[in-house]
């Protein structure tokens, strides 16, 4: 690992390399090389990257904070030690294989699965006339194309399926738009940061027809892009505070666009000289047609103020956190949008942390919240080796990290359905205040672990992967060191929507001996009448049937790939983004090589008989 390398040890290299892993080692080895727990990539992933990019992120990215103590000079030299690559000299990417009539074109159909959810509730449900795949053909699906992301090696972009185009985010810095049948390509477009978020697409407001491409990056900022073309209309800097990052898919509804924020000060809290924590959370209301900001509520009301100083004597904030890190769901009926909330990154701790907030669609004006874990203060300086602003009391870190789901039940009650990382499933009434119907535990929950990303649900049945992903922290010398257990998570349960009572509950994948897997099911689940799809850490994406949880259909998706456009590429772990069907097609991406999983960045187009 590039920190290891000591001066000493190193004299046939150059000094430009010697000064970067001196770089590397006194200003960014403390996070990148325990990416366990600090979610930062590791030095692998850096390595597949463009130098032009970490100098990106350093100067007015996500490591702005970080880069702020290094020089132009230091900051190039620090790139092209960790990518092997000169900057201007990106190394030669095959040209793509654009489509036959790139102006084609371009509307909504009604197979779409258009953004994270597929629908205002966040159902993720898929039903069959706009599936188009059928319980019986799932076990006939084969691969039909595979498209490679360049210079990365992660892929954590939900594909959004619109008017039979595909529109993904990259962790290359790149937005595509392919052609669903083929994978060809219409056109890309390159925002201030990468991006993860899912895309919305949507008829702009307006006597002319245009449809706009809605997204957000890592820097704050939401974009809307021409569907058909990847020209810019508009793009708007959401918040001042240099740690405020969009995560969670933007969601469109009658002329407005909803965007969620998150406070990323987690990482940034294990360096002692930072000042941590001063970001909120938050959801603001934009004018689809021109970006301006209609209204922007954060999840905290109180500003964070000086709330004492750490061992280093830096000055610490507070409160902060309580980030959305998902899509918004919204209720048409009630004109309310619900979020689900993380955690506090420093004290005190608020009453809106893991809690789903219920606003007023108009206003922003928070209406009612419901919290389920208080007090869970939390940030990974204490799970680093030097925890100077770890707070006194350490909270379970029990996020809120997947989109609530809204559903309305065969006697025509409604349910708003929750999965939290405690390793609980909620059932909360969003017709009174979010009074709480039911509660059923189906993990353990950890740091990593319970409920990630996202569920699904067909109206009668909540569909729940269960991570719980271990992270365990090992005494070593004089600091400590978090450790992943590759052994621990897993599992599928089918939950009544109605009472939270287990239905059935499908067993954890079994790695037996095989290196890097992990039985962990962190990736937001997707259902169609009769199967429900969900993928594992260890590469493989599985049907079980909605009747008994059997598995009837399993791909692996780790494995080497020949793409459409020519770049060398392999799956790996699936984390984060869940499958995405349409029109007889099954999209997703694979490669996630963050908390002891496998490295990937392709994103796998699947057909019946690969037709």
């Amino acid at each position: 690992m590039f920190p290891a390398l000591l001066v000493s040890a190193i004299p046939m290299i150059s000094a430009a390399q010697r000064d970067g892993a001196m770089i590397y080692q006194t200003q960014c080895a403390t996070c990148h090389d325990n990416s366990a727990q600090t979610r930062a990539p590791a030095p692998s992933i850096l390595g597949a990257m463009l130098p032009e990019n970490i100098v990106l992120a350093l100067e007015s990215g996500a490591m702005k904070t970080q880069g702020a103590s290094l020089t132009a000079d230091e900051k190039r030299t620090v790139a092209e030690f960790l990518t092997g690559k000169k900057i201007g000299a990106q190394a030669s990417v095959p040209k793509a294989v654009m489509c036959a009539d790139t102006k084609a074109a371009f509307s909504p159909s009604d197979k779409d699965w258009n953004g994270w959810g597929t629908d205002l509730a966040n159902t993720r449900f898929q039903p069959a006339d706009r599936a188009g795949l059928s319980a019986a053909q799932v076990p006939k699906l084969k691969l039909k194309w595979v498209f490679a992301f360049p210079n990365t090696l992660v892929a954590n972009g939900q594909p959004t399926v619109v008017g039979g185009r595909i529109f993904v985010t990259s962790a290359n810095r790149t937005i595509y738009s392919l052609d669903a049948r083929s994978g060809c390509q219409y056109w890309t477009f390159t925002p201030d940061a990468p991006s993860r978020t899912a895309i919305t697409v949507a008829a702009l407001p307006g006597a002319a027809k245009r449809y706009a491409a809605f997204l957000g990056d890592g820097r704050g900022n939401a974009y809307a892009i021409d569907a058909s073309t990847g020209e810019l209309i508009w793009k708007v800097h959401l918040d001042p505070h240099p740690q405020l990052r969009i995560v969670g898919a933007p969601v469109y509804y009658d002329g407005r666009l909803y965007v969620p924020l998150v406070a990323s000060e987690e990482g940034p809290a294990m360096n002692p000289k930072y000042q941590c924590c001063s970001a909120r959370g938050g959801l603001a209301a934009l004018d689809a047609a021109t970006g301006s900001q209609i209204w922007k509520t954060y999840t905290i009301a109180e500003e964070p103020q000086p709330t004492g100083k750490n061992s280093e004597g830096t000055q610490l904030w507070g409160p902060s956190g309580a980030s959305i890190w998902s899509a918004p769901t919204i209720d048409a009926k009630r004109r309310i949008i619900y979020t689900g909330t993380g955690d506090n990154f420093s004290d005190p701790g608020t009453d809106t942390s893991d809690a789903i907030l219920a606003f007023d669609m108009d206003t922003g004006k928070i209406l009612w919240h419901r919290q389920f874990t208080a007090n869970d203060v939390y940030n990974m300086a204490c799970n680093g080796p030097d925890g100077a602003s770890c707070p006194p009391k350490v909270g379970p870190d029990a996020d809120i990290g997947s989109s609530p789901i809204l559903v309305t039940l065969p006697t025509g009650k409604r349910v708003l359905l929750v999965g939290q990382k405690s390793g609980v499933a909620h059932g909360i009434d969003p017709d009174d205040s979010g009074k709480i119907l039911w509660e059923t535990r189906v993990g353990h929950g950890d740091k990593l672990g319970g409920i990630q990303w996202g569920s699904a649900s067909d109206g009668r049945n909540m569909y729940v992967a269960v991570s719980d992903v271990h992270l365990f922290v090992e005494v070593s010398g004089p600091g400590v060191k978090a450790q992943v257990d590759p052994k621990v998570g897993g599992g599928l349960f089918a939950l009544d929507a109605a009472t939270g009572k287990q239905v059935w509950a499908a067993a954890p994948p079994n790695c037996g001996d095989r290196p890097r897997c992990s039985p962990a099911q962190s990736s937001a689940v997707s259902a169609i009448p009769g199967v429900v799809f969900s993928g594992s850490v260890d590469g493989h994406l599985r049907g079980y049937s909605t009747s008994d949880g059997t598995v009837v259909w399993d791909f692996n998706t780790g494995q080497d790939f020949k793409t459409v456009n020519g770049v060398t590429a392999n799956g790996g772990s699936m984390d984060g983004p869940g499958p995405t069907i349409s029109g007889g097609m099954l999209f997703v991406s694979s490669g996630y090589g963050s908390w002891g999983g496998t490295s990937g960045n392709v994103l796998l187009a699947f057909s019946v008989d690969g037709n």
